[in-house]
């Protein structure tokens, strides 16, 4: 199946309809049909998030989670943590980046479904059934779709690791029509009985025994134990706005924290093309992430979101960054990629989602025949007893997925997130200061360069990268500052996957996806 329109990464014209974005065109259209018939934008981006666990298993599906953030026209906002918790019990010694004893959480995508609906119906009269939301998931899963390019791209990067991993190569291929009939019929199962059949019936009790053959820890009861979390979300002012993400154990206190240091930085003096502007952002991004280490699970570790967001603790951290030089960074490097969805209906209604199976292909580990692949956030638990992140049954863990929402004026006016782990932070806070400080349209902010602290799967170094796009000039005058510097690709796939939808003070809407995905916006 090819595509039949040209990909745009944008939608051109603003509008005063609705609007959907996603990395992969099939999950667009998929929420974007939800749209057209009256859906609201929770009930797209379940048709779209289905799709997408299809046509982007690379770094989301069903054997993963996802964390929602949703606000109706008023800026009422609430968040939905989709989050996997760990086994009953816990195996002894390291937990593996991959295989079988890294398969330590449960999914929770699926039950985020039946909670994200229920809350349409209650709050925004949603009338869009479970089963309708998957037609076009199950479709594609049956019918198959062409390879997407990042698809290729992450096939191709493990390629030398795909032998190892049982049922992957018989499933997944790297090039034309990939189907995957086996997930078609999970679908179908889960559009027939409801999502707890996921947890609790004769689906659950087939991904349990897949599980168990495989080796992981994972068994029925934790399944059926699975639920998420229900919160309200966590507030930060920056200049007019007012920036909501999820709170703890997700880092949307990090993208948080790194705009309360940037609200006390003139950002409006240094433009984008300006060796200034990356410097700030950059040492931001450091003293936001020298508090990560104390980000936890609440129920097992204290809540550390109003200490972190202080106001004078961040001011403080503002005062702490040199204008002329580079703060040295050993902080250690998470794994770690995702998928963003949003999508604004038209009543003003917003959702953002971010999914996930933690490392591309997560685990490696196909559950029997039912087509899964199991997520590896296992492996962000960390092993030393005295941190609040060590692992712990029934515990949840540290979470890179942050999707956010700006409110302006009370009701909302930005809905964005971004893939990456360690790097959604970062591209949020440039994305926030382009759009917010500097008054970027979302397409051109999404296509300015790039940068990504800290360790990738390809450079082990604690180096600062950046999109060579960038400039000679601007690499050049961040060496002289401090940083240790190496260029990446312009357009990088390490740059991430974001996207963002605007909505005027006039109700006018405009955004865009990526570049780097295959995706984009649909507006109606």
């Amino acid at each position: 199946m090819s595509n039949p329109v040209t990909q745009n990464s944008r939608a051109d014209t603003p509008s005063r309809g609705a609007m959907i974005v996603t990395p992969h065109w099939l999950a667009s259209e998929a929420g974007a049909k939800v749209l057209r018939r009256g859906g609201n934008a929770i009930e797209a981006l379940v048709a779209a998030g289905a799709a997408l666990s299809v046509t982007y298993p690379h770094f989301c599906g069903l054997g993963g989670d996802g964390v929602w953030l949703v606000a109706d026209e008023t800026g009422k906002a609430q968040t939905f943590l989709g989050i996997g918790q760990a086994a009953g019990v816990i195996p002894d010694g390291d937990i593996p980046l991959r295989g079988a004893r890294s398969t330590l959480t449960s999914a929770c995508l699926v039950d985020s479904w039946e909670k994200v609906l229920a809350h349409s119906v209650a709050e925004w009269a949603g009338s869009e059934s479970l089963p309708g939301l998957l037609d076009d998931a199950i479709s594609l899963a049956d019918d198959g779709f062409e390879v997407s390019r990042s698809h290729a791209f992450w096939y191709e990067f493990r390629r030398s690791e795909l032998g190892s991993w049982p049922g992957f190569t018989k499933l997944f291929r790297s090039t034309g029509i990939q189907r995957q009939p086996e997930l078609g019929k999970t679908l179908a199962a889960i559009a027939r009985h409801g999502t707890r059949e996921f947890y609790e019936g004769a689906l659950a009790r087939r991904i349990a025994t897949g599980l168990a053959e495989a080796g992981s820890p994972l068994s029925a009861a934790d399944l059926a134990a699975t639920r998420t979390d229900i919160a309200p979300a966590l507030r930060q002012t920056y200049r007019d706005t007012t920036l909501l993400a999820p709170p703890p154990p997700t880092q949307g206190i990090t993208t948080l924290g790194i705009m309360g240091v940037l609200d006390h930085l003139p950002m409006t003096d240094f433009p984008p093309d300006n060796a200034g502007f990356y410097h700030r952002l950059v040492e931001a991004v450091k003293q936001a992430f020298l508090d990560r280490h104390a980000i936890a699970d609440p129920r097992f570790a204290a809540d550390v979101s109003q200490k972190l967001l202080d106001p004078v603790r961040l001011a403080a951290k503002a005062a702490a960054i040199d204008p002329g030089r580079a703060l040295a960074w050993p902080q250690p490097y998470r794994h770690g990629d995702t998928a963003l969805l949003a999508a604004v209906d038209s009543k003003g209604r917003c959702a953002s989602l971010l999914q996930s199976i933690y490392f591309d292909w997560g685990s490696g580990v196909v559950v029997s025949d039912t087509g899964i692949l199991w997520q590896n956030r296992g492996a962000a638990f960390s092993t030393d007893p005295a941190s609040p992140n060590v692992a712990s049954p029934g515990k949840r863990p540290f979470y890179t997925l942050n999707p956010g929402l700006a409110l302006k004026n009370g009701r909302p006016h930005l809905v964005y997130g971004t893939q990456g782990a360690d790097g959604q932070p970062q591209t949020l806070s440039l994305l926030l200061s382009l759009l917010i400080d500097h008054g970027l349209d979302p397409a051109a902010a999404l296509s300015r360069p790039r940068f990504l602290l800290g360790r990738t799967f390809s450079d082990s170094r604690d180096s600062l990268k950046i999109e060579e796009n960038a400039g000679t000039e601007i690499v050049a005058a961040l060496a002289a500052m401090g940083h240790e510097i190496s260029t990446i690709d312009s357009f990088s796939p390490l740059g991430g996957q974001a996207g963002v939808i605007r909505i005027g003070q006039d109700g006018m809407i405009d955004g865009a996806h990526d570049p780097r995905s295959d995706g984009g916006a649909i507006s109606l």
